[in-house]
């Protein structure tokens, strides 16, 4: 009789859980925390890929019994959305061995992720929640900052959805306003408003995998961005660190702090920080693996990567400590200058020529209308490089950029012309 692992929410990337698993004789079985498929994700959800798929309608009792039918090996989120499911579904059918419930909105929600953090003495930036705008001026008052560089955010989405930076001086009320009450990227109400201050410096990222409270390192990648108008998180580039990089020590050292503030003992964490000249300071943490096509790149860089240790740990009980880098790989990431009509797409596939060219990804057709690139998910999409020169790999990042800029896209075209 074949053997399970449920899968919540295995959108995109996720969705290598299950050839993964199913590689090591596991059927995978999604399970999707709302009625039907987020729209905002309809282009990376694979059912094919599934043994079964199941819907969660609120009745958890239903859901938790559908789940303990399958005698699972594993309880797997795989998006943001799924890492409160998934923490009731731990507790209900195996209690004592997940993450700690008592912190599950901590792991979720940046609010209180935020508090939890503030609360362990962990450093971190000034942050406060409101739906009141009287409220977010009295505590920025309080604060010392008023006139200063802020980041307005949805408590609850993913990504850089609705991330908004308010310039030194600029009034942040009419961000705030757009903000409350729109619908995130997971058709949630953003009914409350994080302000934080900006942070100046660094961006990196710390993939890790925890087994019984040991964290292991997966990666840590240093993140190139850019701004276009009051919208931060353009991507640009990501890179791997060697792990004898002095920062990577500074940076593991700083998530195990969060990391045990939000009370993370099992599974993947994917934790944004931004080195500051007054340290490392927490951006977000999540109770997920690294999502885009992070997976693969780190598989390149690193030659494992947090799908291949959950397998490792549910099926083998086994634990990874550290990484190394077996070659240079870059994630360079395409985008629009403006909205309208992309005309010439097959412009895109010179990179496939590329003597470091591993996968191309561009989430639009020809002929189509695309969005101006504002974040991760109005990206064209990515071109993933690695090779053991890194002269090589730099050449490639130029010529990528190269070609990137021959994309025609008509601000006034139509899609489909």
């Amino acid at each position: 009789m074949p053997r399970h692992v449920v899968l919540v929410d295995p959108y995109s990337e996720a969705a290598e859980y299950a050839n993964a698993f199913r590689a090591r004789g596991i059927e995978p079985v999604a399970v999707l925390s709302t009625p039907a498929p987020l729209k905002s994700y309809l282009h990376g959800w694979k059912p094919e890929a599934f043994h079964s798929t199941h819907f969660y309608d609120g009745d958890f009792a239903k859901l938790a019994g559908i789940v303990r039918g399958y005698d699972p090996v594993a309880v797997v989120p795989g998006n943001e959305c799924a890492v409160r499911l998934v923490d009731a579904l731990i507790e209900e059918l195996a209690p004592g061995t997940g993450n700690v419930p008592e912190l599950s909105a901590a792991r979720r929600d940046k609010w209180p992720m935020a508090q939890a953090v503030a609360s362990a003495g962990v450093p971190h930036l000034r942050t406060f929640a409101t739906a009141s705008e009287e409220e977010a001026a009295d505590w920025l008052r309080r604060n010392g900052l008023e006139g200063r560089a802020l980041v307005l955010k949805p408590r609850c989405s993913g990504g850089t959805d609705g991330v908004h930076k308010v310039e030194a001086g600029e009034d942040w009320r009419p961000s705030f306003r757009r903000l409350l009450g729109s619908i995130n990227m997971f058709d949630l109400t953003n009914d409350s408003i994080l302000i934080q201050e900006f942070a100046s410096g660094t961006e990196f990222v710390v993939d890790t995998y925890s087994v019984d409270g040991r964290m292991g390192l997966v990666a840590v990648v240093q993140y190139s961005k850019s701004a276009r108008g009051n919208r931060i998180g353009v991507y640009d580039a990501e890179d791997y660190l060697l792990p004898n990089d002095p920062l990577v020590g500074v940076l593991e050292s700083y998530t195990r702090q969060v990391a045990d503030a939000v009370g993370i003992r099992t599974g993947c964490t994917h934790t944004e920080i931004m080195l500051t000249d007054d340290g490392p300071r927490l951006i977000e943490i999540a109770a997920r693996l690294d999502g885009g096509c992070a997976q693969q790149a780190a598989r390149l860089a690193t030659g494992d990567s947090q799908i291949d240790r959950a397998v490792r740990h549910h099926l083998d009980s086994a634990f990874t400590p550290g990484f190394e880098i077996v070659q240079p790989t870059r994630v360079v990431w395409l985008s629009a200058a403006n909205s309208g009509a992309m005309s010439n797409a097959e412009v895109l596939d010179a990179a496939r020529e590329l003597s470091s060219f591993q996968k191309l990804s561009c989430r639009y057709p020809n002929g189509s209308r695309v969005p101006k690139t504002e974040d991760l998910f109005t990206t064209l999409g990515w071109v993933l490089l690695s090779t053991p020169d890194q002269d090589v790999l730099d050449q490639d990042t130029k010529r990528v950029r190269e070609i990137e800029a021959k994309v025609v896209i008509d601000p006034l075209g139509r899609a489909g012309r």
